[in-house]
């Protein structure tokens, strides 16, 4: 892992650099190879995740594929530090760039720590993550979101549509955030009591599953 990989990663992760993610399948020996290691290692995470081409510019062709279900995979093995380098993906994914989860999301606190990776083409406008909400008594509530919004044929005007589907998938990562506190009686502590009892403790607070009905 040197210094260029690094720092190719944190643009591909950051900054979704399409041109970083080329770089890194080229490195491994294409896109046959890549789908080849990914299927042999990760295959029970990656069920659906299908890598037949580089990313093409402006990402037009569309044809390689993966599912909401690949997320939330992905998402879990991550905490439960389940991949190899885990650490090291959960500090590309926290690294600040204006996403959908937390930039925007009215609700959403900004002692909310976020794990997330955006996505957006001119068919589709996505946001993932892990987001660890902090209740006052400073015990921690981990959860995951998948955003994804997709349509059949390209926007006409991109910004428009990254703007307004981005920010449906603000309003619903409030949703989710104000769905944990009413579960968890964010309302019965207050910022008195944080870093007390359990937020301090060494043990992994466990991920949960929020099912929202739009």
């Amino acid at each position: 892992y040197s210094e260029t990989a690094r720092n190719r990663m944190e643009d591909m992760i950051r900054d979704s650099d399409n041109a970083a993610a080329n770089w890194f399948i080229r490195l491994i020996g294409g896109p046959a190879a890549v789908q080849r290691l990914l299927s042999r290692n990760y295959g029970g995470i990656l069920q659906d995740f299908l890598l037949v081409e580089y990313i093409p510019p402006n990402g037009r062709t569309y044809r390689n594929k993966a599912s909401v279900h690949d997320y939330s995979r992905f998402l879990y093995a991550l905490w439960s530090r389940a991949l190899p380098s885990s650490a090291e993906i959960k500090r590309l994914m926290s690294l600040p760039k204006r996403d959908r989860l937390y930039s925007g999301a009215q609700g959403v606190p900004p002692e909310t720590e976020i794990y997330s990776k955006t996505g957006t083409t001119s068919r589709l406008c996505a946001d993932i993550g892990i987001l660890v909400a902090r209740r006052g008594d400073g015990k921690r509530y981990p959860y995951i979101v998948i955003g994804v919004i997709q349509k059949g044929r390209s926007a006409n005007s991109y910004f428009d549509w990254m703007q307004d589907r981005g920010d449906v998938i603000r309003r619903v990562s409030g949703m989710v955030y104000e769905e944990i506190s009413r579960r968890h009686h964010f309302e019965d502590f207050d910022s008195r009591s944080a870093g007390l009892a359990e937020g301090g403790g060494k043990n992994k607070p466990s991920l949960q599953m929020i099912r929202l009905g739009l």
